[in-house]
């Protein structure tokens, strides 16, 4: 079964590591298909937009990759197979400068081995 990419992927809001609703219902398909699929690592990337200083930012992505992955334990994965990075600004999802990419790079990737 082939995974839609967003089940991948958890947006945050401003200054924030909570996970919405949204975030969490994907969370709950990503487990699922895990689960089904024999994933046996996944890597949480955390991400910011370009505002903030570096060592913020590294910060913050660091808060919000270690939310997805305490999330991910909650839901029965093994923490074992789950490490998590940051990497604060650096790798923009769009280079814009303005509100919706913003928006689009304050998030948290979830990527299989």
């Amino acid at each position: 079964m082939k995974m839609a990419a967003n089940y991948k992927m958890v947006n945050f809001g401003y200054d924030s590591s909570t996970l919405s609703s949204t975030a969490r219902k994907n969370l709950n398909m990503f487990a699922d298909h895990a689960k089904k699929a024999g994933i046996k690592s996944v890597v949480v990337e955390g991400h910011c937009d370009e505002r903030g200083t570096r060592e913020y930012n590294l910060a913050l992505g660091e808060r919000r990759a270690n939310s997805v992955k305490r999330y991910l334990v909650g839901l029965g994965m093994d923490s074992k197979m789950i490490s998590t990075v940051s990497f604060g600004k650096e790798r923009p999802m769009d280079t814009a400068h303005n509100a919706a990419a913003w928006a689009k790079n304050r998030r948290a990737m979830l990527v299989t081995k």
